[in-house]
């Protein structure tokens, strides 16, 4: 058995608006105990009062989530202020979260502090042998890339992750992440899944090479010196004829070992120096290229992220579905943001538990049993259950 359920409110008021989502879960439960549960939330709400009300109905709950740039759901699709909850059921599937404290200091040990404790919770007599990884850091604190590299050290090869950084709806000021009836910043939660699970990813982005293929010669972390050898501004200028560096025009960065590439939105740049930093790690010897998008384009990934994570679905019905997209990507569609949820729900056309929120940055392979990245402007989906 494997059995989700969403709940979905907009209503301002805290109590009311949890006490909705409540009477929703349990509605649906129809009597069976959920065993974990994902919670989104927008920034203004008393996330306190949020997580003590789940704690008092269901005190056993394995509880992770964040405060979000915009919360989606199969109840009422896209919302700027409001709160998602999905539970998960299962007799044949167990589920452990986990924290991580202190991110910014030490990001491994705090990896490996979630992974742990996740662990050591499990219960029962079979092995806890995690397939999968929900996670939901600090989307301010700590690199993505980091905390990528931290599961992945902690968790081994084997394990998929995927997930969304935290956000605080483009204020960039101080993201929260939730954790049972705990409110937490600079930490990394997660939800680790074991036992009898099937589930697939897709990715894709809308945005498409305008550039020549080059290579970046100098760079630390996120900071960019040289592509060619060149300053890197140089290497924008040439397409963009002076036009000021932007979230429209990211980086493809590509996967060494495929065609595939993620994308690295920038965030400041100085003529002076030659330099552009971006919102995420691009490492030294990387192919890379200026992309460029449409509206439309961006909508359209909707579609093909779906489509791609049911290609690959290696069961014939999926129980719930996960959507994570870039709050970069809201800000560029603007009053169309409605439309990538409502393609979305198109591309699905049944009628499954779905949640999603616009996050900081999206987590997920490139491809089916390939290693994490660390994406920006991009929408992830995830597809869950055990038939």
């Amino acid at each position: 058995m494997f059995k989700v359920v969403v709940a979905h409110s907009n209503d301002p008021d805290s109590p009311s608006a949890i006490q909705e989502v409540i009477d929703q879960c349990l509605g649906d439960l129809e009597g069976v105990q959920p065993q974990a549960g994902l919670l989104l939330a927008a920034l203004d709400f008393d996330h306190t009062l949020l997580l003590a009300r789940l704690h008092e109905t269901f005190p056993d709950l394995q509880l992770i989530g964040g405060t979000t740039d915009g919360e989606m759901s199969s109840v009422l699709g896209f919302e700027e202020d409001s709160i998602t909850l999905m539970l998960f059921c299962s007799d044949t599937v167990q589920i452990r979260a986990g924290v991580g404290l202190g991110v910014s200091q030490d990001v491994a040990a705090a990896t490996q502090a979630a992974v742990d404790q996740a662990v050591d919770q499990a219960v029962g007599d079979l092995p806890f042998d995690p397939k999968l990884c929900i996670t939901v850091p600090d989307g301010l604190t700590v690199s993505g890339v980091a905390a990528i590299a931290g599961l992945k050290q902690a968790l081994g090869p084997e394990v998929a992750i995927v997930g969304g950084t935290s956000g605080d709806q483009w204020n960039f000021r101080q993201t929260y992440q939730f954790f049972g009836d705990q409110v937490l910043s600079d930490a990394i939660v997660i939800l680790l899944f074991s036992g009898d699970l099937k589930f697939s990813h897709g990715v894709s982005s809308g945005w498409y090479p305008m550039s020549r293929k080059a290579v970046v010669t100098k760079a630390k972390g996120a900071l960019v010196y040289e592509i060619d050898d060149r300053p890197a501004v140089e290497f924008y200028d040439h397409y963009l004829n002076g036009l000021t560096v932007s979230g429209e025009y990211p980086l493809a960065v590509f996967d060494q070992a495929s065609d595939e590439f993620y994308l690295r939105a920038s965030n400041a740049w100085d003529r002076e120096q030659g330099t552009i930093l971006f919102m995420g790690d691009v490492p030294e010897g990387a192919t890379v290229q200026i992309t460029h998008t449409t509206c439309d384009d961006i909508i359209a990934a909707t579609k093909t992220s779906i489509e791609k994570a049911r290609s690959h679905y290696p069961g014939e019905q999926p129980a719930a579905i996960f959507l994570f997209s870039c709050a970069a990507r809201r800000r560029l569609l603007g009053t169309r943001t409605c439309e990538e949820y409502e393609l979305g729900q198109q591309s699905i056309g049944e009628d499954i538990p779905t949640i999603g929120f616009y996050t900081y940055g999206e987590i997920s392979p490139l491809a089916p049993g390939g290693e994490a990245f660390y994406h920006q402007e991009t929408l992830v989906t995830l597809l869950l259950g055990v038939e």
